[in-house]
């Protein structure tokens, strides 16, 4: 068996580009006289905005600390050791850019034995240990923790998780094995799997210490100072913490299948991470450490060399830096100040946008619609929404007053927007009403502003067309619901200049959306592949294949929800539309249905209804629907939706429609919601050999979203 000295320097060589971090040992008499104690400090050298995370050599540089620390505390010089952080960061776990480039399954074993054997050395010091969690703490940054003594948490700590499940991993540093035998298994799996499953939802430290995770909740500002005086009176024998029995009975059983029945609802049984967590938590019942840390060892070892991982980590970094540096944006330098925002329209779409304008921008926003009816409705629905947010705490009474004010509605476009630098329309998708609303719009704003279409579907180009100065028009589509998802389509028409698109770049980076540059074709990007998606399941169910069979076909890819369930939330008028206006563009490949045609006419919701508490095909939408006799098995609908789609994204890259493949996967996954495991679509469709069989070449270099070969 290697020493871990040697699995660490044989892991270094494979992570030659590791930001490391250094384990700073300090020295200090605690208060009360209650000795002399050994401090590490966790440092990467660079400010909090590059994150703390552990490579094979910061791991190596951990376990020299913790050899000298150990010395002291075998001979007595020492009564304790604690573990904190930089400031505003403690760790984010291990450095995934390494995990990208492993080949073998021996060197994904060995990153986990490694982690392995230098946290738990934490736990068998002759001396109590601390971990002090002062700032973001994430994976491997919790799981150092988790073999300590005692924790702490400052009340200001922004993030806290076990995001693993979320990216295709398991909490494989002792996760999965230490957490539910310190909180119990419910809680537990509320950290690893329902709240990773949830869009890697953070804990605060409020939180941390509430689940017993933390033993002691301490102010940011003297943190640190207060949990060494809390450590000394712990030391001292002044505190005891009495933690509660963990019940080893049923109900450790009954938390597991509550995870289960999570991840069936999240993944539905297409991305092994979640289940591989709650297996090694089911067998952590035993409370056998030395069993459970070997079993996240072997399945992270197991999902490193799977391809869900590796799509997970690309998915990790479309977000976290791709969608921060969007391709083909202009030089920032060329946008203009935005000082007030014009909102034409005061309907729910339009005054979400002035909801999230005012928020983010601080800046006045006016909304104007045909009647003060109208427009008195959207501005008490923005001023209702911000009584919410107070309401929960999320902002007080000055900042609520402040964005009220800036909120205001108004019948004369003149008078509201002469001078406003940033007009968005959010009207009836209709090329004619769009039209005239700019004319309108046009004749009455500075000749610097800005006017943006929400248009989800319309050309961008022919709405600018009538216009004195159509260079000025950019399209602008958010998705619904605008507060929750990231993604911004910003749409150049024919005849946008570079000023007007870096002034709407400008504004989504303030807006806190993640922005895509999309060329003016119909339906842009997230409706496009949408469209043709569900377009092609609807044809299978048109030509007789039944619902049901339809709906499951597409279960394997794990997505947040079925097409029908999508088409009741986008509304089934809306999804008629899209496939009206891409069957005009692209008749080979768009169908409009008639059965669709049909619900909608009959003014049904979607497919389902829900009497019971959960959708059932709805028996008056069936007898509407007139199919043929060609019934296709669930393999059959699935294989012919994907290549489908395959081809509809192989088309929309050679169109240009966006940069990069790396582009749709963004837009999927920031505005459909599409699966962190499939890494967007494209790593999927390559990885089933789809791309392929229908467009003779991957969408994606081998070793990118996927094991390097």
């Amino acid at each position: 068996m290697s020493t871990t000295a040697e699995l660490l320097k044989g892991a270094a060589g494979l992570f030659p580009g590791e930001v490391v971090t250094q384990a700073h040992v300090r020295h200090l008499d605690l208060p009360y006289g209650a000795g002399r104690f050994a401090l590490i400090t966790l440092d990467n050298g660079l400010d909090h905005t590059k994150p703390t995370t552990f490579g094979p050599q910061s791991l190596a540089n951990l376990n020299t600390a913790i050899d000298q620390v150990e010395k002291e505390a075998a001979e007595g010089t020492i009564v304790g050791a604690g573990l904190t952080g930089k400031p505003f960061i403690f760790a984010v776990g291990a450095d995934l850019k390494g995990v990208e480039v492993v080949k073998r399954y021996e060197d994904a074993l060995a990153i986990g034995i490694s982690g392995h054997e230098v946290f738990k050395r934490l736990a068998a010091l002759a001396v109590p240990t601390f971990a002090y969690y002062n700032g973001a703490a994430m994976g491997g940054g919790v799981e150092v923790g988790l073999h300590c003594t005692y924790r702490t948490v400052s009340k200001s700590l922004p993030a806290f998780s076990l995001p693993e499940v979320f990216l295709g991993l398991v909490p494989g540093w002792g996760g999965c094995t230490l957490l539910p035998n310190l909180i119990g298994p419910d809680r537990a799996v509320k950290v690893i799997i329902e709240n990773a499953l949830n869009q890697n939802r953070q804990l605060k430290g409020k939180q941390v210490a509430e689940l017993g995770i933390a033993d002691a909740l301490f102010e940011g500002a003297d943190f640190l100072e207060q949990s060494l005086l809390w450590t000394a009176k712990v030391l001292k024998g002044d505190i005891h913490i009495d933690r509660p029995e963990i019940d080893r009975g049923e109900s450790w059983d009954a938390a597991v299948e509550r995870g289960r029945a999570i991840a069936d609802s999240k993944v539905h049984g297409a991305a092994p991470a979640a289940y591989r967590a709650l297996d090694i938590i089911s067998a952590a019942k035993n409370g056998d450490l030395r069993q459970g840390f070997e079993a996240e060892s072997r399945a992270l070892a197991d999902l490193i060399m799977c391809g869900e991982l590796r799509s997970g980590i690309y998915a990790f970094n479309l977000v976290q830096k791709r969608a921060k540096r969007p391709a083909g944006a202009p030089d920032k330098s060329l946008a203009r100040p935005v000082t007030k925002v014009g909102v034409v329209g005061a309907g729910l779409m339009a005054s979400q946008l002035a909801l999230l304008f005012a928020r983010r921008l601080e800046v006045p926003v006016v909304l104007t619609d045909i009647d003060q009816e109208r427009v008195d409705k959207g501005v008490g629905y923005v001023h209702g929404e911000i009584d919410k947010l107070l309401g929960k705490g999320r902002i007080n009474q000055d900042k609520a007053n402040r964005l009220k004010a800036l909120v205001t509605g108004s019948l004369d476009k003149a008078a509201a927007f002469c001078d406003a630098d940033f007009v968005i329309e959010a009207v009836f998708e209709e090329m004619g009403v769009k039209q005239q609303v700019f004319a309108e719009v046009e004749a009455v704003v500075p000749e610097h502003a800005i006017l943006a279409t929400n248009t989800s579907s319309l050309s961008v180009t022919e709405m600018a067309s009538k216009l004195k100065h159509p260079e000025r028009v950019v399209g602008f589509h958010f998705f619904n619901p605008v507060a929750i998802l990231p993604l911004l389509e910003i749409v150049r028409g024919e005849r946008t200049d570079d000023a007007a698109l870096a002034t709407a770049f400008g504004v989504a980076k303030k807006l806190k959306k993640t922005a895509v540059l999309v060329k003016d074709a119909p339906a842009f990007v997230v409706n496009r592949i949408l469209t043709r998606f569900m377009g092609e399941i609807q044809n299978t169910i048109d030509e007789g294949t039944p619902v049901a069979v339809a709906e499951r076909a597409v279960e394997p890819l794990g997505l947040p929800m079925s097409p029908l369930v999508l088409l009741e939330l986008v509304g089934p008028a809306i999804g008629l539309h899209v496939s009206e206006t891409l069957a005009g563009a692209f008749p080979d490949r768009f169908k409009v249905s008639a059965n669709l045609a049909a619900v909608v006419k009959a003014g049904k919701r979607g497919f389902y209804v829900h009497d019971s508490g959960k959708p059932e095909l709805d028996p008056e939408v069936l007898s509407l629907l007139q199919q043929g006799d060609v019934v296709l098995t669930e393999e059959q609908v699935r294989a012919r939706v994907l290549e489908a789609v395959a081809q509809e994204i192989g088309l929309m890259l050679d169109e240009g429609v966006v940069a990069e493949a790396q582009d749709i996967d963004l837009c999927l996954i920031t505005g459909a919601g599409w699966p962190f495991h499939l890494g967007g679509i494209t790593p999927y469709l390559d990885r089933e050999g789809v791309s392929e069989r229908v467009n003779g070449k991957r969408f994606l270099e081998a070793g990118v979203a996927s094991v390097p070969a």
